[in-house]
C-alpha cells in the first residue's frame, strides 16, 4: 500500500498535538494526527480537566459544611464517591468528544494507533488493522509525559496510586500519604483531605510547592495545616512495605527514619517524557533525562522534526503545549511567530486555597540581580473577598524598582487562578507600575487587590 502524503503529521492528540493539528489545517497544510489512546490526551482525560471536576465537588462539599456562616442550613451533608467520580468522568468524556469534532471540522485526518519515526520525513503507524505508512515533510512530536515512578514506590493501583488511580478511586482513603508537593500532589491532598481522609504530605525539598514564591508557599502551608493536612518537609519516603490492606512507609526526616501506617499512598514525584520507542534518538534527536532537547521554536536540530509540550523543556503545562503547537504550525507555514517564553507562562494550582503565579519569584528576581520593590495586599482588606466568605489570601507583586517593569506576580486565595491572567496580559504588553496604577479596576471585585498590591509596592496602597 502506497504511503499517504501530508504536509504535517502530528504524533499525539493532547493539548499540544490536537491544537497544532487544527492550526496547521487552518493555515492550509494537509495534516494528520496520530493518537494511540484518547483524543485530548492526558490533560483532558486523566489530568487537568477531571481533577478540576473532582476539586469542584470538594469545594461545594466544603462550602455546604459552612452553610451556617452564610445564614443557611444544611443537614446530614454527605458525599457519594462513585457519583463524584462519575461526574468527573462525564466532564472528561464530553470534552473528549469535542476534540474529535474539532479535528473533523478542520479536516484533519485522524489515525488511532502507535506511531514511530523509522526515518526523517516518515511515520509508521501500527493500527488495529495493520500498519499505515505516512510521509510528511514536517513531523510534530507531542507525545506528552507519564508519572515518574521511584524504585520501591511503584504504583499497584490498590495500595499505591498514581494520579490515574486517584482519579477513579475504588475506595475512599482513610489514612492517606501523598509523596510530592507539586501541583498534582497538593491538589489530590486537598481533595481527599476535604472529603475526610487523614492526609500527610511528604516533600523532599525544604518547602512544599517548591516552584512557587516562598512567602506564598508558606501562606498555603499554614492554610493546609489548619485544614488538618500534616506536612513533612525535607523528608523522604525510603521504602514502602505493602501488607494486607495497609502500607508501612519508612520516612526519613532530619537524619532519623520513622515508620507510619497508611491504607493508601499517592505518588506524585514528577514526570518522565514519552520519548522512548518512537525512534527519535535513532534519527538524531538529542534526549536529556527523557526530554527532547529543542530550541525556542521547538526545533530538534533534525530538519522537519519538532517536539512540543511535556515531551520537551518545561514548564510542563497544558497551556504552554497548546501555545507551542500554534507557534510550530505557524512556523511551518512560513510565518514569523514569537517564541514561547517560559517566564511568561502562568502556573495554577486548584487546591483550597488556590495558588497562581507568573514570572519571577522574589528570590529569583534578587538572584538575577534586580533591585526590586515588592507589593502585597491581603484578602481581608477586600470587600468582595469578605462577602464571599473567603478572607484568607494574598496578592504579591514584584517589580524592577528602576524601570517599574512587572517581574512577577504571585497569589494565594479564592479564584486567583482566574485573576492571574490580568498580570499575564500586563507582562505581555510590557506594562509598568504606572500603567497598572492608572488602570481603573471594577468594584466590588477580587481583582481590586491586584491594583492595591501594585500601589503597595510604591507605598501608595489605600485599603491597608
Amino acid at each position: 500500500m502506497a504511503a499517504k502524503e501530508f504536509d504535517v503529521v502530528v504524533i499525539g492528540a493532547g493539548p499540544g498535538g490536537y491544537v497544532a493539528a487544527i492550526r496547521a489545517a487552518q493555515l492550509g497544510l494537509k495534516t494528520a494526527v496520530v493518537e494511540r489512546e484518547h483524543m485530548g490526551g492526558i490533560c483532558l482525560n486523566w489530568g487537568c480537566i477531571p481533577t478540576k471536576a473532582l476539586l469542584r465537588s470538594a469545594e461545594v462539599y466544603h462550602t455546604m459544611h459552612r452553610a451556617k456562616d452564610f445564614g443557611l442550613s444544611a443537614e446530614n451533608i454527605s458525599f457519594d464517591l462513585d457519583a463524584v467520580v462519575k461526574r468527573s468522568r462525564g466532564v472528561a468524556k464530553q470534552l473528549n468528544g469535542g476534540v474529535g469534532h474539532l479535528l473533523k471540522k478542520n479536516k484533519v485526518t485522524t489515525i488511532m494507533g502507535t506511531a514511530t519515526i523509522p526515518a526523517k520525513g516518515k511515520v509508521s503507524v501500527k493500527t488495529d488493522k495493520g500498519t499505515e505508512e505516512l510521509v510528511a515533510k514536517n513531523i510534530i512530536v507531542a507525545t506528552g509525559a507519564r508519572a515518574r515512578e521511584l524504585p520501591g514506590l511503584e504504583a499497584d493501583g490498590d495500595l499505591v496510586w498514581t494520579y490515574k488511580h486517584a482519579l477513579v478511586p475504588q475506595k475512599m482513603p482513610k489514612k492517606l500519604l501523598v509523596i510530592g508537593s507539586g501541583a498534582i500532589g497538593i491538589e489530590f491532598a486537598s481533595f481527599y483531605n476535604t472529603l475526610g481522609a487523614d492526609t500527610t504530605v511528604v516533600e523532599v525539598q525544604d518547602r512544599i510547592l517548591p516552584v512557587e514564591d516562598a512567602e506564598i508557599a508558606a501562606f498555603a502551608k499554614k492554610a493546609f495545616t489548619k485544614q488538618g493536612i500534616k506536612i513533612k518537609e525535607k523528608a523522604m519516603v525510603k521504602k514502602l512495605d505493602r501488607g494486607n490492606g495497609k502500607v508501612t512507609a519508612h520516612i526519613e526526616m532530619g537524619g532519623k527514619t520513622t515508620t507510619e501506617e497508611f491504607d493508601t499512598v499517592i505518588s506524585a514525584v514528577g514526570i518522565v517524557a514519552n520519548t522512548g520507542g518512537i525512534g527519535l534518538e535513532e534519527v538524531g534527536v538529542k534526549i536529556d533525562r527523557s526530554f527532547a532537547v529543542t530550541d525556542e521554536f521547538c526545533r530538534t536540530g533534525v530538519e522537519g522534526i519538532y517536539v512540543i509540550g511535556d515531551a520537551t523543556n518545561g514548564p510542563w503545562l497544558a497551556h504552554k503545549a497548546s501555545h507551542e503547537g500554534v507557534m510550530v504550525a505557524e512556523h511551518i507555514a512560513g510565518g514569523h511567530p514569537h517564541p514561547v517564553k517560559p517566564e511568561t507562562i502562568a502556573g495554577c494550582t486548584y487546591c483550597h486555597p488556590q495558588i497562581a503565579s507568573v514570572g519571577l519569584t522574589e528570590e529569583k528576581a534578587k538572584a538575577a540581580g534586580y533591585k526590586i520593590t515588592v507589593g502585597r495586599f491581603p484578602f481581608i482588606g477586600n470587600g468582595k473577598a469578605i462577602a464571599l466568605g473567603e478572607p484568607e489570601g494574598m496578592v504579591k507583586t514584584v517589580f524592577d524598582e528602576k524601570t517599574g517593569e512587572l517581574l512577577g506576580a504571585h497569589m494565594v486565595g479564592a479564584e486567583v487562578t482566574e485573576m492571574i491572567q490580568g498580570y499575564v496580559i500586563g507582562q505581555k504588553l510590557e506594562t509598568t507600575e504606572a500603567d497598572l496604577m492608572e488602570t481603573v479596576f471594577p468594584h466590588p471585585t477580587l481583582s481590586e487587590m491586584m491594583h492595591e498590591s501594585v500601589l503597595d509596592a510604591w507605598d501608595r496602597a489605600i485599603h491597608i
